[in-house]
C-alpha cells in the first residue's frame, strides 16, 4: 500500500479530486458535510494500476492548520491541490512552507477546477514553487492517475522489520469491540495478539483493519486501524504513539538543527507525526536549538518535524533531531561548543551507551562491543589508562589496604556501569576479587613487613604463645596491619589481638592427634602449651574448620 496526504488552500477542491479518483467522500463529519468544508482528517482509498493507494485529506482552512499537519507528519507523498480559478494563495503559501519544513520531497502538483479557468497562470506559479515536481490538470483525471502511480512507484521502500511508532490521528470507540486507533505506519509491522507501548502502559492488539478489511498482519507503508485491548478511549488521543516495547526512549527534551529557519520565539508548537507539543526554544546558534517539550514524546535522531507559531499562523522552523538525550549545558562555553557541534549537521553518539539504548536513540552502534555495551575506542583506551593511575595512587594513599574498592575505581574512571570494570582491566595486570580491586604480587609495605618477621621469629619456637597487644603495638601491628597481614597469607587471625602463624591449624591438628581422644579444653592447653586466651578461640576455629568436632560434655576429637 501507498499513503498519499493532501495539501492546498481552502476550497481548491482537495475532497472533490480525491472522491473522484476513489468514489468514497472523505469528509465523514456531519459539520463537514454541512458546511461543505474540511475540517479534520478525512480518509479514502482506490487502486490504480494495481497500487492500492490511501488518502489522507487534510482541511485547508488557516484554523485547521495544525489538523493538516497531523495528517502530513507521518505521510511520505503529497498530492498539492491549486485552483484555477484562484491560483496561489495564503494556504497554499502555509502549506508549501511546511511541506519544505518537513522535508517532503515527493510531490505531486494538481491544477483542479481547470475547466472554470484558464489554468496558465495557476500551472506557471506551481511550477516556480515546485521546480521539478510534475503538474497536471485536473480535468485529465487519467493523467493524474499515471502521474500518482509514477510517485508512489518513486518512494522509497519501507523497513517492515523495523520498530513500531503509530502516530495516532483518530481515537474511538466501537461497540463491541472497545478502543480502534487509526494512523499511518511509516515503517514495521502490526500483528493480531502483538504488544505495544502506550505512555508507559502496554496494550495489546486486538484486532487490525487496513482499508477496511480486516487483516491478521499489517506491514508499512499503510493506513491502519487498531482494535486494543487494555486502554480507554478516553486515554489515548491524537498525538499519541502506539510503539514496539523497550524501543523508544521518551524524551522531554532534544537538540534539533534548524531547517527552512524563520523568526524563533521563546515558546513555539512542535508539530512531529501526527503531535502538537508545546516547546521552550533555546536557541544553539544560528543553525540549532535545544528544545523542552511539554510532554515526552518516543522520538530519534533523524526524526524531521516543524515549530509553528499558533497566533502568527506561521512556520518558524523546521527541525531535524539530532540528539534525543542531549547533555546539560552548565558550564561556560559548553552551549557555544554545543552550537558548533550541531553546525556540522550531526552530534557524536555517546561514547559508552547500551547498544539497545544506541538503537533507541536513533545512532548506529558504532565502536567496541563490550559484552551489552557501545564504547568509543579512544575513550575506552583513555579510561584504561586512567584506571592504572587512580588504582596506582590509591596504593600509595593506602599502603597496606587489600585494593582499591571497585566502586571507587568505576567513579574515577568515569565508568557507568560495574560489569563495565572488569573488561576495563584486562590487559593491566590488575585483577578484581570480592570487590577490590589488586595489583599482582602485591606484598606488605616495608615497616609493616619487618613487623610480620618479628612475629614470625617470636613464633618459630613456641608457635602456640600470641604476642600480646602491648607487644604487637610496640612492633606497630595495629587493626589495619594485622589485617594486611592476614590477607597476605603471612599471619593467622585467632581472635581480636590474637596473631599466630599461617599454618597454626595443620600444627595444632599434629600435636591434638598425640593426645587420648577424646580431650579438654585444659588438656588441649597443656599439650599446646599456650593460654585459655589462645587455646578457647583456636579450637573454635579448628571446629569451625571440621579438624575437631565439640561433644555436649565440652570434649572434643579429631574428626
Amino acid at each position: 500500500m501507498y499513503v498519499v496526504a493532501t495539501a492546498g488552500h481552502v476550497d481548491h477542491g482537495k475532497s472533490t479530486l480525491v472522491q473522484r479518483l476513489t468514489g468514497m467522500w472523505p469528509d465523514r463529519l456531519a459539520e463537514e458535510q454541512r458546511r461543505g468544508l474540511t475540517i479534520d482528517l478525512g480518509f479514502a482509498w482506490t487502486a490504480i494500476e494495481g497500487r492500492e493507494i490511501a488518502f489522507v485529506d487534510v482541511p485547508g482552512h488557516e484554523r485547521f492548520v495544525g489538523n493538516m499537519l497531523a495528517g502530513v507528519g507521518p505521510v511520505p507523498a503529497v498530492l498539492f491541490v491549486v485552483a484555477a480559478t484562484e491560483g496561489w494563495m495564503p494556504q497554499s503559501e502555509e502549506h508549501v512552507a511546511a511541506l519544505r519544513a518537513l522535508g517532503v520531497g515527493h510531490t505531486l502538483v494538481v491544477i483542479s477546477k481547470a475547466d472554470l479557468a484558464d489554468p496558465t497562470p495557476a500551472l506557471a506559479q506551481c511550477r516556480e514553487q515546485f521546480p521539478g515536481a510534475p503538474v497536471v490538470l485536473g480535468t485529465d483525471l487519467d493523467q493524474v492517475r499515471r502521474s500518482l502511480v509514477a510517485l508512489v512507484d518513486g518512494l522509497p521502500a519501507p523497513d517492515s522489520d523495523a520498530d513500531v511508532r503509530l502516530w495516532v490521528d483518530r481515537s474511538f470507540t466501537v461497540r463491541g469491540s472497545g478502543t480502534v486507533v487509526t494512523g499511518t505506519l511509516a515503517a514495521g509491522r502490526i500483528s493480531v495478539g502483538d504488544e505495544l507501548d502506550h505512555d508507559g502502559r502496554t496494550v495489546s492488539v486486538r484486532g487490525l483493519q487496513s482499508l477496511g478489511r480486516d487483516q491478521p498482519s499489517v506491514a508499512a507503508v499503510a493506513r491502519v486501524a487498531v482494535n486494543l485491548r487494555g486502554v480507554d478511549r478516553d486515554a489515548i488521543r491524537r498525538g499519541d504513539t502506539l510503539c514496539t516495547p523497550g524501543a523508544w526512549l521518551p524524551t522531554g527534551e532534544v537538540d534539533v538543527a534548524l531547517r527552512e529557519q524563520g523568526k524563533l520565539q521563546q515558546r513555539l508548537v512542535l508539530h512531529l507525526g501526527s503531535a502538537a507539543v508545546p516547546v521552550h526554544v533555546r536557541p544553539l546558534g544560528e543553525t540549532g536549538a535545544r528544545l523542552r517539550l511539554a510532554r515526552p514524546l518516543p522520538l530519534r535522531v533523524g526524526d524531521v518535524g516543524l515549530l509553528r507559531d499558533p497566533g502568527e499562523h506561521r512556520i518558524a522552523a523546521g527541525v531535524q533531531v539530532l540528539d534525543v538525550r542531549p547533555a546539560p549545558l552548565r558550564r561556560r562555553g559548553e552551549a557555544r561548543a554545543r552550537a558548533a557541534e550541531i553546525a556540522t549537521g550531526r552530534v557524536a553518539p555517546p561514547v559508552c551507551e547500551r547498544a539497545d539504548t544506541l538503537r533507541a536513540m536513533g545512532f548506529a552502534a558504532s565502536g567496541d562491543r563490550i559484552g551489552d555495551w557501545v564504547v568509543a575506542p579512544g575513550w575506552w583506551a583513555q579510561r584504561r589508562r586512567d584506571a592504572v593511575s587512580a588504582v596506582e595512587r590509591w596504593v600509595a594513599d593506602h599502603d597496606i589496604a587489600a585494593g582499591m574498592p571497585e566502586e571507587t575505581l568505576r567513579r574515577q574512571a568515569g565508568l557507568p556501569a560495574p560489569q563495565l570494570v572488569p573488561p576495563l582491566l584486562d590487559g593491566t595486570g590488575l585483577t578484581v576479587r570480592d570487590g577490590l580491586v589488586q595489583r599482582p604480587g602485591t606484598d606488605l609495605p616495608p615497616r609493616v613487613d619487618a613487623a610480620v618477621r618479628a612475629v614470625t621469629e617470636w613464633l618459630a619456637s613456641d608457635p602456640f604463645r600470641a604476642p600480646e597487644a602491648a607487644e604487637l603495638a610496640a612492633l606497630g601491628l595495629g587493626p589495619k596491619e594485622i589485617g594486611a597481614a592476614v590477607r597476605a597469607g603471612r599471619l593467622a587471625r585467632i581472635a581480636d589481638g590474637v596473631v599466630l602463624g599461617p599454618d597454626v591449624h595443620a600444627r595444632a591438628a599434629e600435636v591434638l592427634a598425640a593426645l587420648p581422644q577424646p580431650f579438654t579444653v585444659a588438656e588441649a592447653k597443656r599439650a599446646l602449651d599456650t593460654t585459655r586466651r589462645v587455646a578457647v578461640p583456636l579450637l573454635e576455629q579448628l571446629d569451625a574448620r571440621c579438624i575437631t568436632r565439640r561433644a555436649g560434655d565440652g570434649t572434643r576429637r579429631l574428626v
